[in-house]
């Protein structure tokens, strides 16, 4: 079996907590957190006293500046930008539970006047769009409204700047990147910024040597990476795109091409403002449950989108195949086979930043390759087509919504409640289901092997055996209540089967069912179904009558006998089960005089011969059973004992 789970979000608890900012020059952590935030007070601070000073040059000096990217810029200015666009470049709507259900310009009303409102919360698609968001409110920077068209933000300051939304580009897994375009509102500028991983914007912003080892750095210390750059447009600039995207929008074919193409002829050059690095914790137990799933046969495959990061793994003799998203395209195009056969003899496989068509690709790959069961693991819904794609698919509910775990096969809550499902509930489902599955097959051949038997005798006459009530009551209450009792059987308890998760490895070899298991059930209802037959027919001794009650009682104390040596834990309702139809069976034989001579029923000579004929289907089973336990006893029995 192989399990497929992406580490973003299944494998964390989806907090995001902001941790490092890098400017190329500089880096700010955790502990250097008031330096940015005197940073961004001073810049705005000096902005409006020149905005209060009414000088006109002001936005053409700006603009001028901003198009001249050779000129150096200070530490305040930069970390004034790369702030800013922070601020600017999400998709995160604030609430305000007081103001909920008021329009748009009420809300803005109101919002002038509480600002300060701690009931505030952000709202966005993402849990890392609303740390970003969070954080750039804890430095100074606050976003206090939003709709379609607009947003303004509250600087240190206390002054209100509104910014128009011109076009927003959402964040897609196959572009790994979103973007917006904005117009401040005092100064007129528009500036296009955008944020994406790192394999998406190296090729977009302009060159520069610290960008790579950065991401590395941020890599190693386990923080997820986002590459933030901006863009200044003049207005003819602007227009221009807007003029061609709008035309591509309209395309009536390959609409979706010419709208990427348009877009792209706008990511270029693009100047790099900062790399930021959050830390989202690992769920609880995530170790020991990987660790699991690896001493119970599953290999694991890991795709995520996070940040590829080699040296962890270096220096180890058993090393797990990690490979990045454009590697992954190139062999799952031209080298699939060799990629799997690769894959397989890795005890696990990490593949980073991957889009969903690449994890269910892979998933279907491993399918069809392996011809084993796959099982996909996802909470977002960039994991519903792996999900999809695997023969079970099981979806972790969480903060990135509930798209997963609809369209998954089981739900859960947390990964660690992955074990217990697999090796608990799995197991006892897999051996349950082929306990029943085999025994209702062996309650159906038993009796037509007596009645092959009865009508071979019998010169092949089309004669019934069993007739009417009888035939009604053998599948139903005679037998069903113990025979589907068996669901509640279980061969360890469940601490057992979380301690030793290798008992799972069995599952893997096909013991409970199989050919071989089938053959043996065959053989098994060949053998009694003619020991009852042949037994009846050769204790009888005169009505015929006499042999339909001694093979069917015989047959009825069989299957309840036959139940109770496949039980390996004895449950209330097994006893009750096993009671309650030998009770209805000896009860109904009152009323059944139409089959049953109930005055030879209730005799001595009924008594022996029916128990002889049980004893002689049943006894040699048990006796092999007993041989087979004691000479090659199952796992399970090892751990009971």
């Amino acid at each position: 079996m192989a399990a497929a789970l992406p580490i973003t979000g299944t494998l964390t608890q989806n907090e995001m907590v902001f941790k490092r900012l890098h400017l190329g020059t500089v880096s700010y952590g955790t502990d250097t957190m008031d330096e940015i935030q005197s940073h961004v007070l001073n810049s705005y601070l000096q902005v409006h006293s020149q905005a209060s000073g009414h000088n006109p040059s002001s936005a053409p000096l700006r603009r001028s500046q901003s198009s001249t990217p050779k000129v150096k810029k200070s530490v305040s200015s930069r970390i004034h930008e790369a702030v800013k666009a922070i601020a600017l470049c999400h998709n995160v709507t604030p609430v305000y539970e007081a103001r909920a259900g008021v329009t748009g310009e009420t809300e803005f009303a109101e919002a002038d006047q509480d600002f300060s409102d701690e009931n505030r919360t952000y709202q966005a698609s993402s849990p890392d769009e609303v740390a970003l968001v969070r954080w750039t409110e804890s430095v100074g920077l606050t976003l206090v409204s939003r709709d379609l068209t607009s947003m303004q933000l509250k600087t240190p300051s206390g002054q209100v700047l509104t910014y128009c939304i011109l076009q927003m580009f959402p964040f897609t897994s196959e572009s790994k990147r979103m973007g917006i375009i904005v117009r401040d509102e005092s100064t007129a500028e528009i500036t296009f910024y955008m944020k994406g991983a790192d394999v998406a914007m190296s090729t977009i912003v302009q060159y520069n040597d610290w960008l790579e080892e950065e991401c590395g750095n941020m890599a190693r210390e386990g923080l997820r990476t986002l590459v933030v750059a901006k863009r200044t447009l003049t207005e003819e600039q602007y227009q221009d795109f807007e003029s061609r995207y709008s035309q591509a929008k309209l395309s009536i074919h390959d609409r979706t091409l010419k709208v990427a193409a348009v877009v792209e002829s706008l990511e270029r050059e693009m100047e790099l403002l900062c790399l930021t690095g959050v830390e989202d914790q690992l769920q609880a137990d995530v170790r020991p449950t990987l660790e699991m799933l690896r001493n119970a046969g599953i290999k694991v495959t890991n795709r995520g989108e996070a940040h590829l990061e080699l040296n962890a793994f270096r220096r180890k003799h058993d090393c797990a195949l990690v490979i990045s998203g454009d590697s992954l395209e190139v062999c799952l195009r031209y080298y699939e086979h060799e990629l799997v056969e690769l894959a397989c003899q890795c005890p696990a496989v990490v593949c980073c930043r991957c889009s969903p068509t690449q994890k269910a690709h892979i998933v279907t790959l491993l399918r069809q390759h392996t011809r084993k069961r796959t099982c996909a693991i996802g909470d977002g819904g960039n994991d519903v087509s792996m999900i999809q794609a695997a023969d079970c698919g099981i979806g972790i509910e969480g903060k990135e919504g509930k798209q997963a775990s609809l369209a998954a096969d089981f739900s859960i809550t947390q990964f660690r409640h992955i074990g217990r499902l697999l090796m608990v509930h799995g197991r006892n489902s897999y051996k349950r289901s082929a306990a029943l599955g085999q025994f209702v097959m062996h309650r159906g051949l038993i009796i037509s092997t007596m009645q092959a038997v009865f009508s071979s005798v019998f010169y092949f006459a089309s004669v019934p055996l069993y007739q009417g009530f009888l035939m009604v009551g053998y599948a139903t209450i005679y037998t069903m209540f113990p025979v589907f009792s068996l669901v509640l059987d279980q061969d360890v308890k469940p601490e057992m089967a979380i301690l030793y998760p290798e008992l799972y490895k069995d599952l893997t070899k096909g013991r409970s069912l199989s050919f071989k298991t089938f053959l043996i059930w065959v053989l098994i209802s060949i053998y009694q179904g003619g020991i009852l037959m042949y037994g009846a027919l050769v204790l009888f001794e005169a009505e015929f009558v006499h042999v339909v009650a001694i093979s069917f009682t015989a047959l009825i104390l069989t299957e309840l006998l036959m139940v109770a040596l496949t039980i390996r834990t004895w449950h209330w309702l097994m006893v009750v089960a096993e009671f309650l139809s030998l009770g209805c069976y000896v009860a109904s034989l009152a009323f059944l005089n139409e089959y049953f001579d109930v005055a030879f029923i209730t005799t001595v000579t009924f008594l022996w011969k029916v128990s002889a004929i049980t004893v002689v289907s049943c006894l040699p089973l048990y006796v092999l059973k007993y041989l087979k336990r004691k000479l090659s006893p199952p796992s399970y029995s090892k751990l009971s004992s």
